[in-house]
């Protein structure tokens, strides 16, 4: 039987075989001969990737019309369905985030506010943006949630990377003030929360929203233990990213009509030096991809190919210089069907698929 497992195994692990056009992933429990022991570390091998969710992230509602809708995670999961990615990937829920994790990178004051701020019953904005139902703090907590979870699991080495597919998005928040759809900034709350409860001693930020990360930079400006590099539309909203930078706040304005040789261009020539320069040891991804052709939110004209290839780039950056470790956090994207698609494209990177 040995000789047998050990056969199976290599057969399961041979990824040639099971990734070829029309060719299935092999069915464990159709191979009698091969023993538990190899069934875990079979699944485990495959399982290289966390999607991370909540279904209280689809009950936060801002209103009639409002592109930051509960159909974003729908499309996304959708994509997967039709992909068939849904069983390559290790899935859990997102728990909720604790005072403590958030309050490293908010105000006390900001934090009592916003709980303050939650109605009853119908709408408070925050701004003209922004705005709460009875449902979106809870919603919240488990955005942020997600992306403590997501760096436990991967700095744990349970698996190699993380997905986050949850909202409100995060990276316009900064430390005292919601705006731009966002409350807690996700992708600063797993960057501290590896910091500070792992011993983490760098760590990088990677934003390719299509607008600036300004909640992120607003927090992490002063901490030497941060980089951040973006790319971003400009002049556009939230028109900052250009002016008061930092050192360690590689930003990349491109302008309105942008393709991806633009994007590839910025990323080769500012992105990757300096994080090869940083040596992170883990890389948090705000992972917006508003920047789409299809997204008229926006101006720029990126396509899936390009967040294949920016995933990739990443992924390198992290196999040199940080165990492979990544955790990603859904920021923008509002076009349904070019945000499914694209979030594909990006998990398939991820997973080595």
């Amino acid at each position: 039987m040995q000789e047998t497992c050990h056969g199976v195994c290599n057969s399961l692990h041979d990824r040639s075989c099971w990734r070829r056009p029309g060719s299935t992933l092999p069915t464990v429990s159709a191979l009698p001969t091969v023993d538990a022991d190899c069934v875990a570390r079979y699944h485990l091998w495959i399982m290289t990737t966390a999607f991370i969710r909540h279904r209280e992230c689809l009950l936060h509602d801002m209103g009639q019309h409002h592109p930051e809708c509960p159909d974003r995670l729908h499309a996304i999961e959708d994509q997967l369905i039709a992909s068939g990615l849904v069983g390559y990937l290790a899935e859990h829920d997102a728990p909720l985030a604790t005072r403590g994790q958030l309050a490293r990178v908010h105000s006390a004051e900001y934090l009592d506010a916003l709980e303050v701020a939650v109605p009853a019953r119908g709408l408070v904005h925050l701004d003209p943006d922004t705005a709460m139902n009875p449902h979106s703090l809870q919603a919240a907590l488990r955005a942020a949630g997600a992306a403590v979870l997501a760096t436990d699991l991967v700095i744990a080495g349970e698996v190699s990377n993380a997905f986050c597919s949850v909202r409100p998005p995060g990276h316009h928040a900064e430390r005292r003030r919601a705006m731009g759809f966002c409350f807690y900034n996700n992708v600063a709350v797993a960057a501290a929360h590896a910091l500070e409860a792992h011993g983490l001693q760098r760590v990088a930020v990677v934003d390719f929203d299509v607008h600036h990360g300004n909640g992120t930079e607003d927090i992490f400006r002063d901490d030497a233990r941060v980089l951040m590099v973006s790319t971003f539309q400009h002049p556009f909203y939230p028109y900052s990213g250009v002016d008061g930078r930092s050192a360690r706040m590689v930003n990349i304005p491109l302008a309105a009509y942008s393709d991806g040789g633009k994007f590839r261009a910025a990323v080769q020539s500012a992105w990757l030096p300096a994080l090869e320069a940083f040596a992170p040891q883990m890389i948090f991804v705000s992972a917006g991809f508003d920047a789409h052709r299809e997204d008229d939110m926006a101006s720029l004209a990126l396509v899936e190919a390009d967040y294949a290839w920016v995933t990739q780039q990443i992924k390198s950056v992290a196999e040199q210089h940080a165990q492979g470790r990544i955790v990603s956090m859904l920021e923008g994207g509002y076009n349904l069907s070019a945000l499914g698609r694209s979030v594909v494209a990006h998990l398939k990177v991820l997973a080595d698929l």
